[in-house]
């Protein structure tokens, strides 16, 4: 590699309150690189970014009619459409998988209330965002970071009204099942009308459960893409639930904005794209 390309990336899992509330902790630093763009995909976790050096900047929000932003830290809710993220050559920032049924506890309101939303964290963290911030620029290296994460955010995690316990089994459904558990036998397993489960669902996610079922499958779909260097996608189709590789092909279009080919090639070296340990639903 170029002595004047920096191309980082960890990951690890969170530690204390934070475990049960945050699948991961990613961290990117690059420069050096030809100016790009990033899609920021449909996901079942909230986005929770500190950036390091640079700004981020969203150029298309998935919230219709929004301008371009930047962010020096930033919180979205979960969405449907891509977000599209601009950089000049360098960018760098640590990223918080966030469980959405955590954002009462961490964020004082429902997902739902987040929903294709995308504000800056001090929105909803307050002076907490600024303390995470200049501690992680003061860490040395990404264990540190991450450690801050854990330290600092625990601080932010609050008493007060939980998710339903039938939500909170349909979420789990969903995503043990990658998104394959019709939403009839989501409603029939926790004992509740599809109606009713419907609307507590959103509340809570910022989905409906069909909408999150298509998510979750979406999200682990691009994974093993990713994973896999996109072949066989007739193959994988099949695996993740798709009637065929045609029907995978129009839900990547939906969701991503682009055919998987397209994705693959614009996303293939990006740190964000696809974290390792992400894979699993």
């Amino acid at each position: 590699m170029d002595a004047t390309v920096v191309d980082e990336s960890a990951l690890v899992r969170p530690a204390g309150p934070m475990a049960g509330r945050a699948a991961w902790y990613s961290g990117y630093r690059q420069a050096g690189l030809a100016p790009g763009r990033h899609r920021g995909l449909p996901s079942p976790y909230l986005t929770l970014i500190f950036t390091l050096d640079d700004p981020l900047t969203v150029a298309m929000h998935p919230e219709e009619g929004r301008g371009p932003a930047t962010y020096d830290a930033l919180v979205g809710g979960l969405h449907t459409a891509p977000a599209l993220i601009t950089h000049p050559g360098r960018q760098s920032g640590v990223q918080v998988a966030l469980d959405p049924l955590a954002a009462r506890a961490l964020l004082g309101l429902p997902a739902g209330e987040l929903a294709g939303l995308d504000l800056p964290a001090r929105t909803l963290l307050g002076p907490l965002a600024g303390e995470v911030r200049e501690r992680l620029l003061a860490a040395p290296d990404w264990p540190a970071r991450f450690a801050v994460l854990d330290a600092v955010l625990a601080r932010a995690v609050r008493s007060g009204p939980e998710p339903p316990p039938e939500v909170r089994e349909a979420w789990r459904l969903l995503r043990r099942s990658g998104g394959l558990v019709p939403v009839s036998a989501l409603a029939a397993e926790v004992g509740w009308s599809q109606r009713h489960l419907a609307a507590r669902f959103r509340t809570e996610t910022g989905l409906s459960p069909k909408e999150a079922a298509r998510v979750v499958r979406f999200d682990r779909a691009r994974r093993m893409a990713a994973a896999a260097g996109g072949g066989r996608l007739a193959e994988l189709a099949a695996a993740c639930g798709y009637f065929d590789q045609a029907h995978l092909a129009r839900e990547f279009r939906r969701l991503a904005g682009v055919a998987p080919s397209v994705w693959l090639a614009e996303e293939f070296r990006f740190v964000q794209a696809v974290p390792a340990a992400a894979g699993a639903v």
